[in-house]
């Protein structure tokens, strides 16, 4: 793609809805304004040879305006000197220089257009770079802020996360208070349970045995 034609399509391009279609919009744009800056030096590189070029012709069109005055000079001398053979000779080279003049001319008249169309497209780019270069920023500050806020969120959904779990572990310790308490009344009582069953124990043989010894000498006695 030749550097105008590659020129225009940036300057008619739309940012905005090429950036909305990009995948990547941040990579697409960074590629955008490295393709715009390549250009514009490539630009500027033509019009300074451009005005190189005006300056050369300009100082050759200069030249032959001065040709064409001596030239005329001398044709006025001749006349002086009755010499008109030499005067109409002077004048022929002072038409042909004339001629070369026009030429000339149409040739700056190119050049100074060309030189302003270069000039205008040069400020639309800059305008279009400038842009890009504007969204760029943007772009990057609007990136900076999501994250900002992420780390924020992140941090506070931390933080609710932090105080939920103390929460849970006061409650889970209240509770275990709660059990400890309950299990306290009951410490000794076992013990004293035991120890009462024992001796009730030890009663009731008692009665066991009277009942037996009882009922041994009743069946002694029936015998």
């Amino acid at each position: 793609m030749g550097i105008f034609s590659r020129m225009t399509d940036i300057i008619n391009s739309n940012l905005t809805s090429l950036l909305d279609k990009a995948e990547d919009p941040k990579k697409m744009i960074r590629m955008m304004i490295q393709e715009m800056e390549e250009t514009l030096v490539e630009v500027r590189s033509s019009s300074a040879r451009v005005i190189a070029d005006r300056k050369t012709t300009g100082r050759r069109l200069e030249r032959m305006r001065t040709e064409a005055t001596e030239w005329e000079n001398k044709a006025m001398l001749a006349i002086g000197k009755g010499r008109e053979d030499l005067a109409r000779a002077a004048l022929s080279e002072k038409q042909q220089i004339e001629k070369e003049i026009d030429v000339v001319d149409q040739e700056l008249l190119v050049l100074d257009e060309h030189l302003e169309h270069l000039n205008e497209e040069v400020g639309q780019l800059q305008t279009k770079l400038n842009d890009a270069k504007a969204k760029q920023k943007a772009m990057l500050l609007r990136q900076s802020s999501v994250e900002s806020r992420i780390r924020v969120k992140r941090q506070n959904h931390k933080a609710a996360l932090d105080d939920a779990f103390e929460k849970f572990e006061r409650f889970e310790r209240r509770v275990d208070n709660l059990e400890g308490q309950l299990e306290s009344m009951d410490v000794g009582m076992e013990t004293k349970e035991d120890l009462k069953s024992q001796i009730d124990a030890l009663a009731d043989d008692d009665s066991i045995n009277d009942e037996l010894s009882r009922l041994k000498e009743k069946m002694t006695k029936t015998n």
